[in-house]
């Protein structure tokens, strides 16, 4: 048996001359012209090497061996339009999986209100959620376990890889007990947090990464408390043990005994912020439902992120 006796085009028109008993019905049906309909059905039976049809006075039957293929011909045009059904339905983000990673200040706020706006237009779509550190997910969406990430420039000055979409700027707030001495300033000067304790994650980049921040204000910041989970962080700031930088993506999750405050700084472009990216990966550059969640992101980050690049408001 040659190959092309599984194509679903002679197979279609095999089983509609079978139940129509008639090349030419099966030509009107099908909007071919008879001698179309003859030369399928002969490359069909060269292609099987036996005869499907036996012809008559009366018009055509199936023989044995067509009554044998007949149905097996129809199982397989089914599976062909389950196929179909299947690849338009992801087309129209009717059905399918969206593999999301995200840091996970991004999961407080901005992720959430994406998903609401998705899930209420695309509800078909099974959703996958992954939270990590920007350093863990890129490589997962380079090793094709996600489809699409929210990653940030919080310990890392750029983003190398391709197809990052800018989603804005994070403004990056300091978080200070409530009775402390610049609690009640609108904004507090970095400088003037010289001699705090600074709570930070404990790892070489999250170190670095402060460091550079406080280096245009004139000073090396002290690290003795070293943590790395929100919820730590804020209660020994809340203690009254240091200070912490906290994301405004952040803000709603933040407990009633610490105060934000915007830092100022001498010059803009040393303000402390993080670009918030959308990372896509490469096997999901065409994907449907990457591109429809991509445009809920940017809704939402439209109200919750500074446009990427501006200056602070003044």
């Amino acid at each position: 048996m040659r190959a092309d006796a599984l194509d679903p085009v002679l197979l279609r028109t095999f089983a509609s001359v079978a139940e129509l008993g008639s090349f030419t019905a099966a030509a009107t049906a099908l909007g071919y012209t008879q001698s179309a309909v003859s030369r399928q059905i002969r490359t069909l039976e060269e292609a099987c090497g036996v005869e499907l049809f036996a012809r008559g006075a009366r018009g055509v039957r199936p023989t044995p061996a067509g009554e044998h293929l007949l149905p097996h011909a129809r199982a397989l045009l089914e599976r062909y339009a389950d196929t179909a059904r299947a690849l338009e339905s992801l087309r129209r983000v009717d059905a399918g999986t969206l593999r999301l990673g995200a840091f996970s200040t991004a999961n407080a706020v901005l992720v959430p209100r994406a998903l609401t706006r998705f899930g209420a237009r695309h509800p078909g779509v099974d959703i996958r959620l992954r939270e990590g550190l920007t350093e863990v997910l890129l490589p997962a969406l380079d090793a094709g376990e996600l489809d699409l990430a929210l990653v940030s420039t919080h310990k890392q000055g750029g983003l190398a890889p391709a197809d990052l979409v800018a989603l804005g700027d994070d403004p990056l707030l300091v978080a200070l007990p409530e009775g402390h001495r610049l609690a009640r300033r609108r904004t507090v000067p970095l400088a003037g947090l010289a001699d705090e304790n600074w709570i930070v994650a404990d790892d070489a980049a999250a170190v670095a990464a402060l460091h550079a921040r406080c280096a245009p204000a004139g000073f090396v910041p002290r690290t003795p408390l070293r943590v790395a989970e929100w919820t730590s962080k804020l209660g020994l700031v809340a203690a009254g043990f240091g200070v912490t930088l906290v994301p405004a993506l952040a803000v709603g999750g933040v407990r009633e005994d610490v105060v934000l405050r915007p830092l100022s700084v001498a010059d803009a472009r040393t303000e402390p912020r993080r670009t918030v990216y959308a990372a896509v990966a490469r096997h999901a550059r065409r994907a449907p439902a990457v591109t429809a969640f991509l445009d809920d992101l940017r809704a939402v980050a439209a109200d919750l992120l500074r446009p990427a690049g501006t200056p602070p408001p003044r």
